[in-house]
């Protein structure tokens, strides 16, 4: 079938070459060429050098060089097809990234960036990127994102011992919640018990960290030579707490110097090298204010308009500042089926649980104090305050960071592993100057 689809698409190639004037012919030939066929798909030789172009910007602005021009043309190909595969898969999928949702993403993106939408079209701009071609990169890059998630995140357990002994390891090593910016650069193994594949993958770890010592720039040489999913941003690992390092680097990491190289680390997948860009924070205490709190809510339906539901809720305010029992109210009237069985009872309440109007009037209420009636997205409302406290939930937060870095450990080993299996199992066929290393026709290229 895919032979057959590839086929077809030359067909309708050749059909729209002979029907067009030789000059839109002779445009079609120069600018949109098709490089590669992709299963359903053509990468086309613009997309190609769209996407050459903006990541060529991206890194002259990070102050990384640039590779030389075909191994840059021959990773971002590479990326593209990749690419190609996942949103085929998100469109088989049915997935959707909707307007609404890929423009707050823009303006998050922009708020991050201490810039307003204006600031950061024009920024784009003079990277030489359109804020239409940034924003279809953007929604192209969450549909991906989502693919992987449902792919990926089902292969990814993470065990209460698991978190158990990272936490045992993170004491026994004394992190103390220093922050570090690291690039990463990865020499990948596909098979393990290869002798002669390992060691020639060993020596080009050993050559390029040498290199790097030698004052070649690590990140340029990420996007030249690594075989990680994030090469072409130059390695950038981003921000990661002492807690969250991998751990292959975490005992290494702490000791090296702020634009120092770690030396090469080897696991089952490759070698590896880490740079600490930068480095910032240590061990700090997490306090918050806890609101042990309940509540009623009478919530509107079609049968109850808004009108009713603020009557009622009005009333039950009355019998409360009558002497009504809290509790005795809230289980026989309050529409929230859990608390109100529980005589309205929300237990121990943090910062950010809960949603705007409900958490504002929390907050403002003295302990003991009847707040309402009030109106949420959820309907209306009366709150008391019973108890506040200071917690401190360092340990809470030191749990939940060590189960995000192990699942996100396993999450990149997995990632780098379903990559592989869907690029080998994928149809592509190289097309014109890039199809000199193009193997047998009908072959899967891995």
């Amino acid at each position: 079938m895919k032979a057959t689809l590839r086929h077809g698409v030359q067909a309708l190639l050749v059909i729209l070459a002979v029907l067009a004037p030789l000059t839109v012919q002779a445009e079609r030939k120069l600018l949109d060429q098709v490089v590669a066929i992709v299963d359903e798909d053509v990468i086309l030789q613009t997309e190609l050098e769209a996407r050459i172009n903006t990541i060529a910007s991206r890194l002259r602005a990070q102050g990384t060089g640039l590779p030389p021009r075909p191994v840059l043309e021959e990773r971002v190909l590479d990326q593209l097809i990749t690419e190609s595969i996942q949103m085929q898969m998100a469109d088989r999928a049915g997935m959707r990234i909707s307007d609404n949702e890929l423009n707050e993403t823009m303006a998050n993106i922009a708020e991050r960036n201490g810039m307003t939408l204006a600031d950061f079209e024009a920024q784009l701009e003079a990277e030489g990127v359109t804020y239409n071609q940034a924003r279809e990169q953007i929604r192209k890059e969450m549909l991906t994102s989502r693919v992987q998630q449902r792919q990926v995140g089902n292969r990814v357990r993470v065990t209460d011992r698991e978190v158990e002994n990272y936490l045992e390891s993170q004491q026994a090593l004394g992190n103390n919640g220093a922050e570090y910016r690291l690039a990463y650069i990865f020499i990948s193994v596909d098979d393990p018990s290869d002798e002669d594949a390992v060691d020639a993958a060993r020596e080009k770890a050993e050559r390029l960290r040498s290199e790097i010592a030698q004052g070649r720039d690590f990140r340029e040489v990420a996007v030249a030579e690594s075989d990680a999913s994030n090469a072409l941003e130059g390695g950038d690992m981003g921000w990661r707490a002492e807690g969250q390092l991998p751990s292959l680097v975490a005992p290494v990491v702490p000791d090296l110097a702020v634009g120092e190289s770690s030396p090469v680390l080897e696991n089952n997948s490759g070698f590896h090298l880490v740079m600490v860009m930068d480095k910032r924070g240590g061990e700090q205490q997490q306090v918050i204010q806890q609101h042990r709190v309940r509540h009623i809510l009478v919530r509107p339906s079609e049968a109850v308009a808004d009108s009713e539901a603020e009557a009622k809720i009005r009333d039950l305010y009355q019998q409360l500042r009558n002497g009504a029992s809290f509790s005795a109210l809230a289980k026989e009237y309050s529409d929230d089926p859990v608390s109100g069985s529980d005589g309205g009872n929300l237990g121990w309440v943090s910062p950010g649980q809960m949603v705007p109007a409900f958490e504002q009037a929390m907050l403002e209420a003295d302990v003991g104090e009847l707040r309402g009636p009030f109106r949420s997205q959820f309907g209306w409302h009366i709150l008391q305050v019973q108890e506040r406290r200071q917690k401190d939930i360092s340990g809470e937060v030191r749990e939940s960071e060590a189960r995000q870095a192990i699942y996100r450990r396993k999450f990149e080993t997995e990632l780098q592993n379903w990559l592989r299996e869907i690029r080998d199992e994928a149809f592509v066929e190289f097309k014109g100057e890039y199809a000199k290393d193009d193997p047998a026709e009908d072959e899967p290229v891995s």
